[in-house]
C-alpha cells in the first residue's frame, strides 16, 4: 500500500521518464514536490525496495519498473485529453461515408501511429464468414488488373493480377459480370466449389481465353479464403525514433515477430474493454508494451493495437483507443 506522496513520486517519475527517457534525480522531484531532499530520497529507496523503481546503470537517478508502469497504469494514469488538432484528423477519417469499415479503421491507426511515433496493427478476423457481395475491376498500367472482392459485412480484399497480353481487358469484364451474376450472396469458404459447379460449365459461351481466366480468379479466390487472419501494419518503423531502441539486434529480433505469424497472432485481443500490457505481458516482447482492443460492428470482428516502448504515454494512447472505438460504432465492450 502506497501514501499519497509515494503515489505522487511515482506517478511524477513514471510521466517525466516518458517525456525525456532520462532518469529522474531525487533533486527533480524535490522541486516539483517540495519537500526536502532526504525524504525524496528515502521514499525513493522505498518505492526500489517495492521494485517500483529501478536504478539506471548508466546515470543516476530512477527510471519505472515493469512493475512500475504496471501500478501507474492501474492506480495513477488519468486519460489524456486529445488535442483539437488529433481529433481533427481522426474526424475526418469517420466522416469521409466513401470509406468501408476496415477502410476506416486502417486509416484511423495510420493517423495514429502518426501522432504516437509508435507501431499500430489491425487484425480482423478471417474473411470465411463472410458473404460475396460485388466483384470489381481496375485496369492498370501493362498487363496488371486491380481485383477488389468485396463483402456484405464491408471486407474488402484488393489482390493485383498478372495477365498475359493476349487477354484483353473486355474478357476480363465478362469473367468478372458472370462471377457477380452468379456468385453474388455466396459464403467466401463456399466460393470456388460453386465456381466449379455454376461458373465453369457455362464461362466458355461468354468468354474466349476462358480457362486461364477461370484458372486465374479461382486462384485468387483460394488465396483470399485461405487466410486465416486479415493484418494490417502502420509504423512498423516508428520503433528505430525510440532511444531504447538504438540497439540494431533488438530491433531486429523485434521486426522478426513482426513477420512471424504465430507472433501477429498473439496480438488478437477478446477481452472487453480498453486493455494495458506491459513488457513481459504482452507476449510479444518484455521490451514493448501493447495496449489493444476488441470490436465488433455489425459481425466485423477483429482487434485494434497500439504498440510502443515500455516508456509508452499510455494516457494518451488510451484515450485515442477510446476515441476510435467510440466512433467506429458497434458494441462498445
Amino acid at each position: 500500500m502506497l501514501s499519497e506522496r509515494q503515489k505522487n513520486i511515482l506517478k511524477y517519475i513514471v510521466e517525466e521518464y516518458i517525456k525525456t527517457a532520462r532518469p529522474i534525480s531525487s533533486n527533480a522531484v524535490c522541486e516539483k514536490l517540495e519537500c526536502s531532499s532526504a525524504t525524496i530520497r528515502n521514499e525513493m529507496v522505498h518505492l526500489e525496495n517495492m521494485d517500483l523503481l529501478e536504478k539506471n546503470h548508466f546515470a543516476s537517478g530512477r527510471i519505472p519498473s515493469e512493475k512500475g508502469y504496471r501500478y501507474y497504469v492501474d492506480n495513477l494514469m488519468q486519460p489524456k485529453h486529445m488535442t483539437g488538432e488529433d481529433v481533427l484528423k481522426l474526424q475526418r477519417i469517420f466522416e469521409n461515408n466513401a470509406l468501408d469499415l476496415n477502410d476506416t479503421i486502417k486509416r484511423s491507426i495510420e493517423i495514429v501511429s502518426e501522432i504516437t511515433n509508435y507501431t499500430t496493427v489491425v487484425l480482423g478476423n478471417s474473411a470465411k464468414d463472410n458473404c460475396l457481395k460485388k466483384v470489381e475491376i481496375v485496369p492498370l498500367e501493362g498487363n496488371k488488373i486491380l481485383t477488389m472482392v468485396i463483402t456484405d459485412k464491408g471486407f474488402v480484399e484488393h489482390k493485383t493480377l498478372f495477365l498475359p497480353k493476349n487477354i484483353s481487358v473486355e474478357e476480363v469484364r465478362k469473367t468478372v459480370d458472370l462471377i457477380n451474376k452468379l456468385l453474388i450472396g455466396t459464403p467466401l469458404d463456399s466460393i470456388n466449389e460453386q465456381l466449379e459447379y455454376s461458373v465453369k460449365p457455362v464461362i466458355g459461351k461468354y468468354v474466349r481465353q476462358h480457362e486461364l481466366l477461370y484458372n486465374t480468379f479461382y486462384d485468387a479466390f483460394s488465396e483470399i479464403t485461405n487466410k486465416e487472419e486479415r493484418v494490417h501494419f502502420a509504423g512498423r518503423t516508428n520503433f528505430l525514433k525510440q532511444p531504447e531502441f538504438n540497439d540494431v539486434e533488438k530491433v531486429k529480433e523485434l521486426f522478426t515477430k513482426f513477420e512471424d505469424e504465430n507472433c501477429v497472432k498473439e496480438i488478437a485481443e477478446d477481452k472487453k474493454g480498453i486493455n494495458v500490457y506491459v513488457g513481459s505481458d504482452s507476449e510479444l516482447s518484455d521490451d514493448v508494451s501493447i495496449v489493444k482492443t476488441h470490436y465488433n460492428v455489425d459481425g466485423e470482428e477483429g482487434t485494434i493495437a497500439i504498440i510502443g516502448p515500455k516508456r509508452m504515454e499510455y494516457d494518451k494512447v488510451v484515450s485515442l483507443l477510446d476515441y476510435i472505438k467510440s466512433n467506429i460504432g458497434g458494441d462498445y465492450e
